[in-house]
């Protein structure tokens, strides 16, 4: 009977407490492809993961199978009394804008977009530095002169993304060619590892002995392909290094770990604060990552100057140009 009502109604199922509980919890709304996607949704499953080590806490926890479940496990949510309720993706926008409204002593999160509202903390990341880094490692490590770039959904942040990959690049030899291709224009563009590869392969027949993905699950398709070909690839989001030993050059991590995990914790201190938080290098939002699966890659050389760039941006001694706030990416 049990499997039977899960069926019927999965997202009550999956958020409604027993008969008799009802004390408040942290809950989470992760975005489509599901907690365990190795990328996005992962990496903000290790920020439930280290509250709930930390404290002992349980927190609630809904994967969507579609967008449009959005907006009904935020408020099932709100309306038990669990907060804060947290939103992975900006595909999640307008139902945390609805569920805000609906629930206004409620506190939510999202992550990955800002949604404006008076109980709302949102919380958005400089892609464009952790991808600056990124280029960097790409042109040292790349022997044919050819670098490609994967993206998901053709949106700012992504373009954002792709602009900090090719500053980077260029800042290390004026002559690396940067092909780039995005999967798609809809959130399905982030869950087609198929199309990822394909795309991949494409940019390798072209020369292209270095690659990264900035595209959620379609980007272990990326990851795949150039494993296949015997070329590096570039994770993203979570450390991507393990997937494929030897073929991946590094992972630029998006931090949403750190957001998850500081938008629970000051909540439970009585500390949760709506509005914006941009998270970047200095701020623990983006990072690169060097470990066992991956040193043999890096050179000495390569280390040394990732660890500069990121110290100049996060000092400010380096500006990395954002397309989202500052116009067109100045090189093409």
């Amino acid at each position: 009977m049990k499997a039977y009502w899960c069926l019927l109604f999965p997202v009550l199922a999956a958020v409604l407490a027993p008969s008799g509980q009802a004390a408040a919890e942290p809950a989470i709304v992760y975005s489509v492809g599901g907690k365990f996607d190795g990328s996005f949704n992962e990496s903000a499953f290790r920020g439930v993961e280290r509250f709930r080590d930390e404290t002992g806490l349980t927190v609630r926890e809904f994967e969507l199978e579609r967008d449009a479940q959005s907006l009904q496990a935020l408020r099932t949510f709100a309306g038990r009394g669990d907060e804060p309720v947290v939103a992975i993706g900006f595909n999640q926008a307008s139902a945390v804008a609805e569920a805000a409204k609906n629930y206004p002593d409620t506190d939510f999160a999202i992550i990955d977009m800002v949604v404006e509202a008076p109980n709302v903390a949102s919380y958005v990341f400089k892609e464009q530095e952790g991808a600056y880094i990124a280029g960097v490692l790409a042109a040292k490590a790349s022997k044919t002169g050819t670098i490609g770039f994967v993206g998901g959904m053709d949106i700012p942040i992504i373009r954002r993304f792709l602009c900090g990959y090719q500053l980077g690049a260029r800042s290390v030899s004026g002559d690396v060619k940067i092909l780039y291709n995005m999967t798609g224009s809809t959130p399905a563009a982030f869950a087609d590892p198929a199309r990822g590869a394909e795309l991949a392969r494409i940019q390798i027949r072209s020369g292209a002995d270095v690659v990264i993905q900035a595209a959620g699950g379609t980007g272990i398709g990326v990851l795949q392909a150039v494993a296949d070909a015997g070329v590096l690839g570039i994770g993203t989001d979570s450390n991507q290094n393990g997937l494929h030993p030897g073929h991946v050059l590094t992972s630029i991590r998006k931090r949403l770990d750190n957001a998850v995990y500081d938008s629970f914790k000051s909540a439970q201190e009585g500390a949760f604060k709506p509005g914006i938080r941009v998270l970047g290098l200095a701020e623990g939002g983006m990072d690169w990552v060097l470990d066992e699966n991956n040193k043999d890659l890096i050179t000495p050389e390569m280390k040394a100057a990732a660890a500069a760039v990121a110290a100049g941006i996060s000092d400010g001694s380096i500006h990395v140009h954002d397309v989202v706030s500052e116009g067109a990416c100045p090189v093409s």
